[in-house]
């Protein structure tokens, strides 16, 4: 059975594993402040190109966006977000839960538009009732979006310029940052998120850590007293060498970009076998995340020689699946892959290879 349903069904790394290991007897101090948090922060500090960022550890995706939204939020603003996003529609009201409400917006392939944006917000305030509404407190990207589609630097700087002069903070999420980062279609370095953004996280669960994201703040938007409040929410590591030990790795001689690198060559593969086989594609996506439309007795069979994600119902005859290439993910799984679309090509009515 070959695993593509995502890309953390693996464990760590080697060479992150490998760290963890070498470290493993270290008696270290807790909560984040031993050496191997310091050192990573440092090094991402680094990578961003701004020595005034602040790096905090989180343990997971849905821990750093329900933290970082609720402790930058006043209690009566909510977060825009698309009505796609990860907050929106896969995070069971996490950010509900702690008292804001997620103001969703229209999408494009899973962006946010910066004209859509800008509307919302020029028609918030033009409302003579916007004061009994929620108030937009923040704008919530991600990048690469739940479809796997990116935001171009133009974008980016339009988004960052509307939030800038309406005073809200920009968050972006990162959970699959590095094959954003590393996608052959992108026109956007971390420099340029560091500078649009005020605060994003490089997420290191789906990225070859075990678990962990380096939120990263700028422009001195670090609430005060963050600690406390990631510890209020229940998301404080004790043992927080483990999130410092994996970054420490994954920004040693660039194992984060090759892991990314490695990621997108094989999904790049991935796409040419789709269209070999003439399958096609939901959404032309850039980064590892890769949607195709099957015919349902067809995806019955593929699913049973290959994991994957169910996405969404296409019609009655169809459905839309993810296939999402990992750190692990090799050329013999690619060929796998092959071998099995190839296998549960159903017949037809006409006698004709089902798609």
């Amino acid at each position: 059975m070959i695993s593509l349903e995502s890309d953390y069904t693996t464990g760590a790394h080697p060479e992150v594993l490998k760290r963890l290991m070498e470290t493993n007897g270290e008696p270290l101090s807790g909560y984040g402040t031993d050496p191997y948090c310091l050192r990573a922060a440092d090094k991402i500090r680094r990578a961003v190109g701004r020595e005034d960022a602040e790096v905090e550890f989180l343990v997971g995706g849905t821990q750093a966006n329900a933290v970082v939204i609720s402790a930058m939020l006043a209690d009566y603003e909510g977060v825009i977000a698309a009505e796609t996003g990860h907050i929106s529609s896969h995070e069971a009201g996490a950010i509900e839960y702690t008292g804001h409400e997620v103001l969703t917006l229209p999408q494009t392939e899973g962006r946010i538009l910066p004209e859509t944006l800008r509307r919302y917000l020029d028609d918030f305030y033009a409302d003579a009732n916007h004061e009994h509404m929620t108030f937009p407190g923040m704008v919530y990207l991600s990048h690469p979006t739940e479809y796997g589609t990116l935001y171009t630097k133009a974008d980016l700087q339009a988004i960052s310029e509307i939030c800038r002069s309406r005073g809200i903070p920009l968050f972006l999420d990162g959970a699959r940052l590095g094959y954003g980062l590393m996608s052959r279609s992108t026109d956007l370095t971390l420099q340029d998120i560091a500078s649009f953004c005020d605060v994003f996280y490089i997420g290191g669960t789906k990225v070859g850590a075990l678990c962990g994201e380096a939120v990263v703040f700028m422009n001195g938007c670090r609430p005060r007293h963050f600690m406390t409040s990631v510890k209020r929410r229940g998301a404080l590591l004790a043992k927080g060498r483990l999130l410092g030990v994996q970054f420490d790795a994954l920004f040693t001689d660039d194992l984060y970009f090759r892991i990314s690198r490695h990621v997108i060559d094989m999904a790049e593969r991935m796409k040419e076998i789709f269209r070999g086989e003439g399958i096609p594609l939901y959404i032309d996506s850039p980064t590892n995340q890769q949607f195709i439309i099957l015919e349902n007795r067809r995806m019955q069979r593929l699913g049973e020689k290959v994991r994957f994600s169910f996405w969404e119902k296409y019609d009655d005859e169809h459905t839309v699946i993810r296939l999402a290439a990992g750190w692990s993910t090799t050329e013999e799984d690619l060929e796998e892959l092959r071998e099995a679309l190839r296998a549960s090509a159903v017949p037809d009515r006409g006698g004709q290879n089902g798609q």
